[in-house]
């Protein structure tokens, strides 16, 4: 008997989801985060999921791991002191970068662009030079670049990132500066661009390979101290690591190539909700994950997230495949004030955090909180123990919010009726950037809600979108422990190839596909995924040619061997469309070629609830509760989510409790619970 440990790690919980291979039987925990060493955190974890379970940590052959470790070091700027070498007149490509400048007209004048990742102090610059085609141009001057290296001793570098122009059509250059590294700067992990993001565009190429060096010291560390941990507790456990794409890497690729797990995190709640979602039936979906400090979405047609060529963490924008999730500075900790100059009410991007957190929770927090304010309205009932047993104090939220309500000239209620709809108009501006704002509809999506406070605002977001029907998974605080545990082991290989359509041919792009497929399963064999069970999709990057923009298009190698580059051309036409509205005739134009390998997908299927009738059970039905919803107080049933039955249905207004998140169904809706546990919330007419 094998079990799969699904770990994701956030700021102030650690979630994790155990699963029975062989019966499909799943256990949770939830644990504080320890911050100062996430592993701990893991392990205590795992101690309390095996206990849950009745099992040993030996029983657990696979943990599958979301980590924010290389978000938080480029967010904190904690990362390792990276030093670069460039070729001969390159030396200031970070400090050029792209001339773009957030915000409006005037935002320069406001704008403190960051210092690089890695300082002009530390780069260095090789006398060489290779040509866009791959030839050299000028052979690599050893000895001048090692006696610059041997000086590069004297910062102190931590991590040696090697970017030379046009390395990704000919990496040889690059290979022979990191040789000489390594004599030069011994002990000093080097990144080379060729092997990173083989890919045009050289500061593109640069600043991802920099932002690879820069997270990969303590990237590398806390995987290693993880893996040796877990090897004392489970002696043949394997230790993937979620990538930003939603994949899963192996321990050692994940130390090598760090920069592929920036939005790790967000990337298991869409991961996991793409899971639950497909067992009950729906693929076209709006991801709603709305936490203590701020809310992704995301969107996710015919089963497959939506991804994006670029991962941006604070102001690094780096080259590297990410699921497309928007970020909004709205949670459940987001403080609401009112400006003296404007008297108008704001809430957030400010939040109270973990410590103290909302002034409800009784530890110490005094500023007025979306939560505070769920809790005024009745949304968040006192009945309830956050994570089992940490009491709700309806009195110090009441006191939090009065200060708003004065400024307002409302009532404490009114105040917090108001909190609400903003952040909910917050979040419903995010859904829309993902969904109308790039030409989607979203009435023909679902809109899935989990996270700790997602459930509280689905179905007031469901209103905004008229996105039907509002999914409440089962165990929605946990949801990203889902979606680690049951993503695949995946790896990618590219390269730039400029051509038009008609200056190539179909045979030629098909050769370089079948050597990046066999680049790209190379990782899988490793990892010792037989062959029978991996598979291999295509992407190519195309632009009319003239055109910077690049569209991505996903294809099938044997439908372009069979009809040609009108498979990937019309599909590009249709994105056009979709985007802009209109497409040209002008000669479409290869960028860059792709190919991605997977393994089998884990075989879990989620759990069946037992057949009820209509009408919950009495015992599922705990009492009732005031709210305050539509301008008025009303009354509300209060169930327990784990006494609820298949086929039931819950009349809104209706709260339904459970240990890590609270649903709240409007008044005019109707939550009906599926074979597999989730709410599904629609309007009653």
């Amino acid at each position: 008997m094998s079990y799969r440990l699904g770990v994701d790690v956030g700021g102030t919980f650690t979630d994790l989801l155990l699963v029975d291979e062989s019966s499909n039987q799943t256990f949770t925990a939830k644990v504080p985060s320890t911050p100062d060493d996430s592993s701990i955190g893991v392990l205590n974890g795992i101690e309390r999921v095996c206990a849950n379970a009745g099992i040993k940590p030996e029983a657990i052959t696979h943990v599958m791991h979301g980590t924010t470790v290389a978000t938080n070091t480029v967010l904190t700027g904690t990362g390792a002191k990276v030093g670069l070498v460039t070729t001969k007149g390159y030396k200031q490509v970070l400090q050029i970068a792209r001339s773009f400048v957030p915000g409006g007209l005037g935002g320069w004048v406001i704008y403190n662009k960051s210092d690089p990742l890695a300082p002009l102090s530390c780069t260095v610059e090789a006398d060489e030079r290779m040509g866009a085609d791959g030839k050299v141009v000028r052979p690599l001057k050893k000895g001048a670049l090692a006696d610059e290296l041997k000086a590069l001793k004297n910062e102190n570098i931590e991590a040696l990132t090697v970017s030379l122009i046009n390395s990704y059509a000919n990496g040889a250059n690059e290979k022979e500066v990191a040789k000489i590294a390594r004599k030069a700067l011994p002990g000093v992990p080097v990144s080379l661009s060729s092997d990173v993001v083989p890919e045009m565009q050289e500061y593109e190429r640069t600043i991802t390979t920099v932002a690879n060096s820069y997270v990969r010291p303590k990237v590398a560390n806390y995987v290693r101290n993880l893996q040796r941990k877990l090897k004392r507790m489970m002696k043949d456990v394997q230790l993937h690591i979620l990538r930003s794409d939603g994949g899963m890497a192996s321990s050692k690729v994940a130390e090598a190539y760090p920069v592929n797990l920036l939005m790790s995190g967000p990337a298991g709640g869409v991961s996991g909700a793409v899971w639950i979602a497909r067992q009950a039936g729906f693929e076209n979906l709006l991801t709603f994950d709305m936490g203590g400090t701020s809310t992704d979405v995301a969107l996710v047609q015919d089963g497959k997230a939506q991804l994006r060529r670029e991962t941006t963490v604070g102001d690094v924008t780096v080259r590297a495949s990410s699921v497309d999730v928007r970020t909004v500075g709205a949670g459940g900790g987001s403080i609401a004030h009112v400006p003296e100059l404007t008297g108008a009410l704001r809430v957030g991007p400010e939040s109270a955090g973990a410590e103290p957190g909302p002034a409800a929770y009784n530890k110490g927090g005094e500023a007025p909180t979306v939560t505070d304010a769920n809790v005024v309205l009745g949304f968040l009932p006192t009945e309830v123990r956050l994570g089992g047993d940490m009491e709700v104090r309806k009195d110090l939220a009441e006191k939090a919010i009065e200060p708003v309500a004065k400024a307002l000239g409302l009532s404490v209620e009114q105040a917090a009726a108001g909190i609400i709809d903003i952040v909910n108009e917050n979040m419903y501006g995010a859904l829309r950037l993902v969904s109308v704002e790039k030409g989607y509809d979203p009435r023909d999506f679902a809109l899935i809600g989990f996270g700790g406070a997602g459930p509280l605002h689905a179905n007031a977001l469901g209103k905004l979108m008229n996105s039907w029907p509002v999914i409440i998974p089962p165990g929605p605080g946990v949801l990203c422990a889902y979606g680690d545990a049951t993503t695949r082991v995946r790896d990618e290989a590219s390269r730039t190839f400029i051509k038009r359509f008609r200056d190539t041919s179909v045979k030629e792009v098909a050769g370089i596909f079948d050597k990046l497929a066999a680049q790209a399963e190379k990782t899988l064999e490793k990892e010792g995924v037989a062959k029978k069970d991996r598979s291999t999709t295509y992407q190519v990057d195309i632009r009319y040619h003239g055109q910077g923009l690049l569209l991505t298009v996903d294809f099938e190698l044997k439908d372009l061997k069979r009809k040609g580059f009108k498979v990937i051309g019309d599909q590009f036409d249709e994105m056009h469309r979709q985007l802009f509205t209109f497409a040209l005739e002008s000669d479409k134009e290869l960028v860059n070629l792709r190919a991605v390998a997977q393994g089998r997908e884990a075989s879990i299927a989620a759990g069946k609830l037992s057949r009820g009738s209509k009408k919950p059970l009495a015992s599922a039905k705990l009492g009732s509760t005031k709210v305050f919803v539509d301008g008025r107080r009303q009354q509300a049933d209060l169930y327990d989510r784990s006494r609820l039955k298949a086929g039931n249905e819950i009349a809104g207004p209706a709260i339904v409790l459970e240990m890590d998140s609270t649903t709240v169904i409007l008044p005019g809706h109707v939550g009906k619970v599926d074979a597999t546990g989730n709410i599904l919330i629609t309007p009653q007419a």
